[in-house]
């Protein structure tokens, strides 16, 4: 069964990244091997996901994503942190982990 947005940002005791992107963005295209590392070194604390806001206008609206890449944080629906535009690895690694709930 698919799960609803807001099923994997509310009801998951993992804290769940979400990548706000379009297939035609220049600096999404640049993030995806960052977000694909981070999702591999951060594996056991985060869960990645994608969202495409083309495909997804209600829920990009619903976050009030006017920029994209956008990434949001999400711990049992409740925003961690939130960013917009490209970084490198080590920038975006350090910002989640400093916002991460300690277990």
């Amino acid at each position: 069964m698919k799960k609803s947005f807001q099923d994997l940002i509310t009801n998951n005791a993992t804290p769940v990244l979400v990548d706000f992107y379009a297939d035609w963005c220049g600096p999404c295209k640049m993030m995806t091997p960052v977000i694909s590392e981070l999702a591999s070194e951060l594996n056991d604390k985060i869960k990645v996901i994608k969202i495409d806001v083309d495909r997804n206008q209600a829920v990009a609206q619903k976050y009030r994503v006017q920029g994209i890449p956008t990434f949001i944080l999400f711990h049992k629906g409740a925003v961690l942190w939130r960013k917009s535009g490209a970084m490198s690895l080590m920038d975006f690694k350090n910002q989640i982990e400093s916002v991460l709930p300690s277990n």
